[in-house]
């Protein structure tokens, strides 16, 4: 029961994770025409990283050598697809760039097939088609994909790799640990790319209370949040929870940022909907048991 109680809590966690992760594509595609890209997310993840650290000083001290390596190995493929869906963002609009970020369900097991060895199913697969077939409704302009939609693709697969390496290292303990270091390393890396140009600051208060809320809710909770349950869930199953995202991340789009339901955005999106749900209604090998083959 208490097992049962503890998956609960967790699928809970990343389904609000999922809402907070939604609600951001409007706020940042507001921010970016005033914020470069690189600068805002060196903001954000700096001060999501030191108020953490502030809050939780001794959890960084409590992570084994092998946890601190995995973190910022961690830290450092979440960074990259942070820069990476974010500057698609800025070329295409938020609910399609939350439907393309949401193919991160189809990566994840088939990530998990190559380093964790799982067996892929024709469910899998199927969903695998129907996702592509989904991005191309929502992204396809004649015979070519947008630049903003292309490397937000790439970055989904590098949170497909985030959840499966997540899956396989976190545990409960050292979540918070994990956390910090993961969201110290973002920083340091989007400072490092942005320091040929200087830093550029948000010179609103409204931008800063959006920075604030993305550094501190959808950032330091989030990716606590994350951890925590990923420590209890299997990769593939985090990632359909997850899945939610894009769909929170339409309905602030229409709701809030002003944007139309068009056709292509509702069938596209329902196809990559149903992609996630192929793979969640499918027959999966559990794969908790393998993930010691990921192993540094």
């Amino acid at each position: 029961m208490q097992r049962r109680n503890t998956t609960l809590l967790a699928m809970l966690a990343l389904l609000a994770t999922a809402a907070v992760w939604g609600s951001t594509f409007v706020l940042i595609k507001d921010l970016l025409d005033r914020v470069p890209v690189l600068d805002f997310l060196a903001v954000r993840f700096l001060v999501a990283g030191v108020v953490m650290a502030l809050v939780a000083p001794r959890a960084l001290g409590r992570l084994s050598p092998t946890s601190r390596r995995r973190a910022v190995l961690l830290g450092g493929v979440y960074g990259v697809a942070q820069i990476l869906q974010t500057a698609g963002l800025a070329h295409t609009a938020a609910s399609v760039s939350g439907f393309v970020t949401g193919l991160y369900v189809v990566a994840t097991p088939l990530l998990a097939a190559v380093l964790l060895r799982t067996r892929l199913t024709g469910y899998t697969w199927a969903a695998v088609a129907l996702a592509a077939a989904g991005l191309g409704v929502l992204t396809l302009d004649g015979l070519a994909i947008g630049y903003g939609e292309a490397i937000t693709l790439v970055s989904a697969v590098l949170y497909g790799l985030h959840i499966v390496g997540l899956g396989a290292w976190a545990n409960a303990e050292e979540a918070l640990g994990l956390s910090i270091l993961q969201l110290l390393v973002i920083a340091v890396i989007c400072l490092v790319a942005t320091a040929p140009d200087g830093l550029v600051l948000p010179d609103r208060t409204a931008d800063w209370i959006s920075v604030g809320y993305m550094a501190l809710a959808a950032g330091a909770v989030a990716l606590v949040a994350q951890t925590w349950a990923q420590s209890h869930l299997a990769p593939t199953r985090a990632a359909i929870v997850m899945s939610m995202e894009p769909v929170f991340a339409a309905s602030f789009a229409v709701g809030f940022g002003g944007e139309s339901p068009t056709w292509r955005l509702l069938l596209g999106g329902a196809m990559v909907l149903t992609a996630m749900l192929v793979v969640e209604a499918g027959p999966r090998r559990p794969i908790e048991g393998e993930v010691q083959h990921l192993a540094v």
